[in-house]
């Protein structure tokens, strides 16, 4: 046994300044890959945005720089330059240098801010291989250089000027983050939401490198953000809309139900999302369904025998953004997930359950189609659980009887398994016949499944194909829901290449992005890719499976290429002369029934050698927005999203 080191006070550690944060990165940025670079844009991003709801800014840019690096400026009041009193140093330089320095621990200096740790700018500069900082204060022009998080230069002034902000410019340091180059969309997404969330903001961004700009400015703020929300939704009536100050906080709801059975609530305080909700998003939710009962009753839309609609009954269809800004924000930890204010609770529960009841009062027929809609819901939900019930009293949902077409794995560890989800019954008999039975389970799909976008769950479980799925992966169906109970590591939709087996591909994903979302999450789903072309080769003993058309563009220029050369004649790839020449039979699979069982096991099922395609969900609210257009009961929408698409599609088989 090797010595070890003696435990004494030599043993511990003591980093200074930004050393904690190049040691450990992910503690303050939350990881070094992707997702990691793009939180350093809004750290820096953030600060201008803090400005604007504090009424000191009107606009905030974000550049992405020819050479990688990210330009964030605002119009602001710009970080200070004089000498800071604790420090010794500029007031600037002691933000970019210092952990926890920064104006948002005073409210006197920001009643409201999404900042609380004073970490943000700090750690960006941390993680820079260059930062330049440049302040337009009082006149002046100010430029301090910064080298993985040390001042490089002094503050300098170098010159006057009539524009007063800040303008941040860092290079992220390839040592430490990922080598990979920032998303133009991610940053169009964050600011689209700023401006939504930050009424009469303007936000810009622009790529350098593809010359790409877009800007946003919303004068309804929330209101507009609504609206977005529901594009391509048929709504009951325009948005319901207020915003009061209480106390030293902002209290602002905008909300709109449509003729959907999802429920959209966002939480945000002091302009960060608050994904696990808390106090705020309780106390509308206590207030919506208070207010929905109390007019029912008082209006006879409720009969007194009834019993009161449930929060799920008043929230079926709505879409809503619940916004409160307070100077002291308590959050779970760095990540905001979770507000925990108490008062929060009392201040939105009183402001909105008293203006959306008088919006109530004043709006009777508005008023009416919402309490019966929630009416609706009610009956549905009791319906789905008789079903529900029924399907479980006669152990149609239990795990000890699984249905009868599954062809289970013999491997009960549900980390070694994995389960194809097939498109009809011609290739579930080649998948059955092809597949590994140790670790591969098949359950064919009859037909074209329900699309669960225009079902509830009374619909759902009267599905035979939708039942047979609950059953097979094993984690149940809304409040029997458990994705603990998963059976399967790896879920793989298999259909055939063409339209129906997108279709039946897309009406799969619906189902579990609605009512599966976890097994997303977890990494569980996937699409299987079978090859459009094999290319047989006389006397190659393994033909060539190819998986798109523009695969099969590159090999077979390549084999000309390769031919021509060989007999000294100029090629040209674009000649079909040459194209239509045979060296090679090229055989076009129509669908996975056209494969005997070792070739579709060989192609598809073949670990070593198929292709996969995970499902993640990057954007949930663009997810939501393009369930909707396509699997939604509007036509319009869908058809502007062909249309506007159909230039990209090549030699389509109908």
């Amino acid at each position: 046994m090797s010595k070890q080191k003696q435990y004494d006070s030599s043993s511990i550690q003591v980093l200074e300044g930004l050393e904690p944060v190049r040691k450990r990165p992910g503690m303050y940025i939350g990881s070094t890959g992707i997702d990691g670079l793009h939180h350093m844009i809004k750290e820096v991003a953030d600060n201008g945005i803090d400005e604007a709801i504090a009424g000191h800014a009107s606009g905030v840019s974000v550049t992405i720089l020819e050479d990688g690096g990210i330009r964030v400026e605002d119009d602001g009041r710009g970080i200070p330059v004089d000498k800071h009193p604790k420090t010794g140093v500029s007031t600037l330089e002691t933000v970019l240098t210092v952990l926890h320095a920064g104006g948002k621990f005073d409210s006197d200096t920001y009643k409201v801010s999404g900042g609380l740790h004073g970490v943000g700018v700090s750690v960006v500069n941390a993680l820079s291989s260059k930062l330049v900082a440049e302040v337009y204060r009082n006149g002046n022009h100010y430029v301090q250089e910064y080298i993985t998080g040390a001042p490089k230069t002094k503050i300098t002034k170098v010159g006057t000027t009539d524009k007063q902000g800040t303008v941040i410019t860092f290079w992220p340091d390839k040592e430490i983050m990922a080598d990979e180059p920032f998303e133009y969309d991610w940053i169009v997404d964050y600011l689209r939401h700023q401006a939504y969330l930050t009424k009469g903001i303007k936000t810009y961004v622009e790529d350098q490198r593809t010359k790409k700009s877009y800007s946003f400015y919303f004068e309804g703020g929330i209101k507009s953000y609504v609206k977005h929300l529901n594009m391509g939704k048929d709504s009951i009536d325009d948005v319901f809309y207020v915003d009061k100050e209480v106390d030293d906080c902002n209290v602002e709801v905008a909300l709109q139900y449509t003729d959907t059975y999802v429920e959209t609530v966002k939480p945000f305080a002091n302009n960060v999302f608050n994904p696990d909700g808390g106090t705020h998003l309780t106390g509308f939710r206590t207030a919506l369904t208070r207010i929905i009962n109390d007019y029912g009753r008082k209006n006879n839309l409720l009969k007194e025998k009834e019993e009161n609609l449930s929060g799920e009954d008043c929230r079926e269809g709505i879409t809503a953004i619940v916004l409160v800004k307070m100077p002291d924000p308590q959050f779970e930890g760095q990540t905001k997930n979770k507000l925990g204010n108490p008062e929060m609770r009392g201040y939105v529960e009183t402001v909105f359950g008293e203006w959306f009841s008088y919006y109530l009062e004043e709006h009777p027929a508005t008023a009416k189609k919402i309490v019966g809609k929630a009416l609706l819901a009610a009956r549905a939900r009791k319906a789905a659980r008789a079903a529900r019930e029924n399907i479980i009293r006669k152990g149609v949902l239990d795990g000890a009887s699984m249905p009868g077409k599954l062809a289970d794995c013999s491997n009960k560890d549900p980390k070694k398994s994995e389960i194809y989800l097939v498109e009809g019954d011609s290739a579930g008999g080649s998948a059955k016949s092809g597949r590994d039975s140790k670790t591969q389970a098949i359950l064919p799909l009859r037909g074209k499944v329900l699309n669960v976008e225009r079902a509830r769950l009374d619909k759902m479980l009267a599905n035979n194909e939708i039942v047979s799925l609950i059953k097979a992966l094993g984690v149940g169906i809304e409040d029997s829901f458990d994705v603990s109970g998963l059976r399967y590591d790896r879920i793989i939709i298999m259909t055939d290449a063409d339209v129906d087996g997108s279709h039946i591909s897309t009406l799969l994903l619906t189902f579990f992005f609605r009512f599966m979302r976890p097994v997303i999450d977890g990494g569980h789903m996937y699409l299987a890719k079978p090859p459009l072309f094999e290319l047989v080769k006389p006397g190659k003993a393994e033909n060539t499976m190819i998986y798109d058309e523009s695969e099969l563009d590159v090999v077979l220029d390549a084999e000309i290429a390769k031919r021509k050369a060989k007999d000294g004649v100029k090629v040209n790839p674009d000649d079909e002369r040459f194209r239509q020449a045979g060296f090679t039979e090229i055989k076009r699979y129509k669908g996975l029934g056209e494969m005997n069982a070792d070739q579709l096991y060989e192609t598809t099922m073949n670990p070593e050698k198929r292709v996969l395609v995970q499902i993640k969900v990057e954007d949930a609210e663009k997810a939501d927005s393009i369930f909707n257009k396509l699997m939604g009961s509007e036509v319009e929408p869908r058809k502007n999203f062909i249309t506007t698409r159909a230039k990209f599609v090549k030699d389509l088989d109908i």
